[in-house]
């Protein structure tokens, strides 16, 4: 049985493609956010991206541990960069 696939809206799209080029950003905080398994970002990025930026999106995420939270190191429990600003509603807030 499928289970219902979310529907994105064009800003959604663009932010799950943000977040899957982030180093720090594991798919898993993809998954909470947009319900979207690593599969699925996979096949939007596919879908998305001109073939040359997949490829090289793919031969980046394949050697990140950080991509992967079962991989990554028990101290990093954050899916940002501590340095990076924080988004609020489109809204850079200041700190």
């Amino acid at each position: 049985m499928k289970k219902n696939k979310p529907s994105l809206t064009e800003v959604q799209i663009d932010r799950v493609i943000e977040m899957a080029w982030e180093d720090r950003t594991p798919f898993d905080a993809i998954l909470v956010q947009f319900g979207l398994s690593e599969q699925e970002v996979i096949q939007l990025m596919r879908r998305e991206m001109k073939p040359s930026s997949f490829k090289m999106w793919r031969a980046r995420v394949q050697g990140r541990s950080t991509k992967h939270s079962k991989s990554r190191s028990e101290e990093i429990k954050r899916f940002r960069c501590s340095r990076q600003r924080t988004i609020t509603n489109n809204k850079v807030s200041k700190r």
